[in-house]
This record gives structure tokens, C-alpha cells and sequence, in this order.
């Protein structure tokens, strides 16, 4: 964040998120699909980005999608691969995805939980078996999610608003 000489923040810059990322409350994780959650650490509408982490206590497919700009991840717990490739990401890898590259996420069967930050702008485009358009997430679409598991949950729609860039 931008300061000046007397230390306070420029007049236009939004302000800093500092949260615990793994929270205590159960309640901040969103479901995404059966045994798959996130929790939003930081969503950004100026540019169509959002850091989230995954949280997965499942095997098997999760999703076959690409992402139309890079996407960076870190494994924190656990492990995953893309079928597409040779490589394993399993805790303290960093991964990066190259735009339009088309990968389908597995969990090996041996892996109780798989927690992975992602930092991903723009959107997520997912494939059926044939890489036609099966659907898509982006800002937006993770803010509606947040808003209506929160509001479920006890939390409040506005509960997201703190992620909100």
C-alpha cells in the first residue's frame, strides 16, 4: 500500500485485508460441490480477481475447467494432480497454470484433505468430456455464493463485503 511521507495511506487506495486464512468458524467456508469448499481471503471486482483457498475431503474428479489468464497456487495440506499431467502437487508446492491450458483436478483416494491457496484472475471455465462450455465461475459469481451461504449460516449476506476489493 502506497504511504506518504507522513505515513497514512493515499486518499484512493482501498484498505489492507489481514485475516486468519485457515478460520476457526466452520460457517466461513463455502460450499462449492459435494466434499469441496472455499474460503474467500480476498475478492477483487476492479480487476476480476479472487484469492481463495480449496478445501477438499473427497477423492476423484473435482473439475475439468481452464482459466483464460495464469493462475498461481499453493498446496498447503495434502496433495493433487491435473490427469493431463506427470507432476503431483502435494504440500509446499507451487503451481503455476499458463493460460487456456485445459486440466482436469484429481485427489488421490489416500488424501483425507487437501487445502491449496489460488490466486486467480479473470475466470474459471468449466469443460464437459468433450471441452464444450459446461459453466464458469468469477468475482462475482464466488461474491453470490458467499452472500447466500453466509446469510444461511447466521453470518449475514455483508459478511463478504470484507473480502470485497
Amino acid at each position: 500500500m502506497y504511504k506518504n511521507m507522513a505515513g497514512s495511506a493515499h486518499p484512493l487506495a482501498p484498505t489492507e485485508i489481514a485475516v486468519q486464512a485457515v478460520p476457526d468458524d466452520e460457517r466461513v467456508w463455502v460450499p462449492q460441490a459435494e466434499g469441496v469448499w472455499f474460503r474467500p481471503l480476498m475478492l477483487n471486482t476492479l480487476v476480476g480477481q479472487w484469492c481463495n483457498l480449496l478445501r477438499v475431503r473427497r477423492s476423484g474428479v473435482l473439475s475439468r475447467h481452464l482459466h483464460p489468464n495464469p493462475v498461481h497456487g499453493y498446496v498447503i495440506k495434502g496433495r493433487w494432480y491435473y490427469l493431463e499431467h506427470d507432476w503431483v502437487a502435494e504440500t509446499g508446492s507451487y503451481v503455476f497454470e499458463p493460460p487456456g491450458e485445459i486440466h482436469t483436478l484429481m485427489v488421490p483416494e489416500d488424501v483425507s484433505e487437501m487445502i491449496t491457496f489460488f490466486n486467480i484472475t479473470g475466470s474459471m471455465v468449466y469443460l464437459d468430456e468433450n471441452n464444450q462450455h459446461a459453466g464458469y465461475e468469477d468475482v462475482f459469481t464466488k461474491i453470490d455464493m458467499c452472500r447466500t451461504h453466509y446469510e444461511k449460516v447466521g453470518l449475514g449476506a455483508d459478511y463478504v463485503d470484507q473480502f470485497i476489493r
